[in-house]
């Protein structure tokens, strides 16, 4: 036994001193040799190439070529609105009393999301226009078809045709989105061609920006400048997440670090809709609401510190008919949860008019279960809101 104790100290202690020997002498021996991955595709005519770790470029390449340009031509603007309009100044600058202003093109993005030639962007970046092109990535340039718009959440849709099979970006899964999760903003910012910038997801769920009716951005700081409105937000696999629609800006110039992307989800809502209907058909409750906080709570003393006040119930509303009461507190609609106004407005109008449903109220002490028939929303109107 101690024969084998003094053979395994002594194997002991020189391995030791061998480590200490390597470790001062050839350190790199003991570290672990960089990491490579395979070989990406080559471009046309490129050699092929080793991937870089956290290189994006399998992103980029997948989602570009399906990212186009939108071109949009529109009236002059009066010298009103380009006053009032730093963009609108930049490019047409102060004029004279005898000079009128030029035409103006707008510039925005747009993303080819099926092989029929269906293109998703901004409603804001087409709106007016006598005339929309289209220019693909590969230097393709087409007129493009006005299929319908959306302005409650600054959507529109194009089609185009061209001869061939056109580049269809893969959709993504905009409820997977995690704060931190990096993306990539891919458009035409400033016309100055295709551009890549790279960011993380800052912030989900942004409402009450006053951008839209119905709000409910992801909010990136991947570089996002006039020109990229309705391009693509996409994740590290190329997948679109969303449609890049505003930014956040003190002179309404270049990007503060705060831009906004409607969910993909959402956005392929109002494509399906506008392609097969030419429009948005959303629900209506027909009621003024408010929120619930503690002070509402000890006031009216509520039986519960979370839902939706009513506060006023319109005559012949869909909520009349369903038997909803100014003081009820609404919890839940077709299974849903709603803890906001904004919330209860979402849920309903995603449902679709004429339907049946159930909305679940707090009245005093009691939990009733209302059948609901949903009513139609009438564009560009609050009344199932509470005032903005």
């Amino acid at each position: 036994m101690r024969q084998t104790w003094l053979i395994f100290s002594q194997a002991t202690t020189v391995a030791l001193a061998a480590y200490f020997v390597v470790a001062t002498l050839k350190p790199q021996w003991l570290h672990e040799a960089p990491r490579v991955l395979p070989t990406l595709p080559a471009a046309a005519g490129a050699p092929p190439r080793a991937a870089v770790q956290f290189s994006f470029a399998a992103a980029a390449q997948a989602a570009s070529p399906a990212v186009v340009a939108v071109l949009a031509n529109k009236p002059a603007p009066s010298q009103r609105e380009i006053d009032a309009d730093p963009w609108l100044r930049f490019h047409f600058g102060k004029r004279g009393p005898q000079q009128a202003p030029r035409p103006q093109t707008g510039l925005g993005s747009g993303v080819i999301v099926s092989p029929e030639g269906y293109v998703l962007t901004n409603n804001h970046v087409v709106a007016g226009a006598t005339e929309i092109r289209v220019q693909l990535a590969d230097g393709r340039d087409i007129a493009a078809r006005l299929v319908g718009t959306d302005p409650e959440t600054d959507l529109a849709v194009l089609r185009i045709a061209l001869e061939g099979p056109l580049p269809v970006i893969h959709p993504g899964k905009a409820g997977e989105l995690q704060v931190g999760d990096v993306v990539l903003a891919i458009g035409n910012p400033f016309n100055v061609g295709q551009t890549v910038t790279s960011g993380i997801v800052s912030a989900l769920g942004r409402t009450q920006l006053g951008l839209s009716t119905f709000e409910n951005f992801i909010q990136t700081d991947a570089a996002i400048n006039p020109g990229n409105s309705g391009g693509a937000l996409v994740d590290v696999q190329g997948r679109l997440v969303g449609i890049n629609t505003a930014i956040y800006s003190r002179t309404g110039g270049g990007s503060l670090g705060i831009g906004f992307a409607i969910p993909v989800d959402a956005a392929y809502q109002v494509l399906e809709a506008l392609v097969k209907d030419g429009k948005v058909s959303r629900g209506w409750l027909g009621v003024i609401t408010g929120d619930i906080n503690p002070e509402v709570v000890d006031t009216l003393k509520l039986a519960v510190d979370h839902g939706v006040l009513v506060k006023e119930v319109f005559k012949a509303s869909p909520a009349a008919k369903a038997g909803l009461e100014a003081g009820d507190v609404v919890t839940e609609v077709a299974g849903q949860a709603v803890r906001t106004p904004r919330e209860l407005v979402n849920v309903v109008a995603g449902l679709k008019p004429e339907s049946q449903t159930v909305i679940e109220v707090q009245r005093g002490k009691n939990v009733l279960k209302l059948p609901l028939q949903v009513g139609l929303r009438q564009p560009q109107t609050n009344d199932d809101t509470q005032p903005e």
